[in-house]
């Protein structure tokens, strides 16, 4: 029989770096996601004797990592935020209205459309252009045409579950191309 110590140093080896990647990816934090990854090893090693195997130890690892993944988020939620009457003053009059000089520019009385923007709208078509056949006509049919999506499944002759996944897709490499050639250039 294997000891405790020598299964949880295997476990550490296999499956740090994979455990790390996907806490980063959840929490955009170096330090957060060592420490979650960190604290779930210490529950597995709590908890090993009551790994029944009845599910790959990859899984039983990456399920308490996401439940730690949920405790941070929900323990982040519940703290209270306060501020003084002091700090507020300085951004909101005493109705709680936003001080003209203070407010964010993003909220400015000229409404700007993204879609009557000339550089963007070649910047989508580009984007749009370069997705996959179907996933260009999922969007273009969604969003552009509105059609709604049982419309669009029979259409395509493609099901809701496979339209939908498309639709997403189709809307990462969007924002990817988006975000790549246009919002940082």
């Amino acid at each position: 029989m294997i000891a405790t110590d020598e299964i949880l140093e295997k476990l550490v080896t296999q499956y740090t770096e994979d455990m790390f990647n996907w806490a980063f990816h959840k929490t955009s934090s170096t330090e957060i996601a060592e420490d979650l990854v960190q604290d779930s090893f210490l529950a597995a090693a709590e908890n090993i004797s009551g790994f029944k195997g009845e599910s790959t130890a990859k899984t039983w690892l990456f399920s308490i990592l996401n439940h730690k993944i949920i405790d941070y988020y929900r323990k982040k939620a519940n703290k209270n935020v306060s501020f003084d009457n002091e700090t507020l003053s300085t951004f909101f009059d005493e109705d709680g209205i936003w001080q003209n000089e203070k407010r964010p520019n993003l909220w400015d009385e000229q409404e700007i459309n993204l879609l009557d923007d000339v550089n963007f709208l070649i910047i989508l078509k580009k984007c749009l252009d370069a997705l996959p056949e179907k996933w260009n006509t999922s969007v273009k049919l969604k969003y552009l045409s509105g059609k709604k999506g049982e419309l669009i499944c029979k259409e395509l002759g493609i099901t809701p579950t496979n339209f939908w996944q498309t639709i997403h897709r189709a809307k990462l490499k969007l924002r990817e191309c988006i975000e790549s050639n246009w919002l940082f250039n």
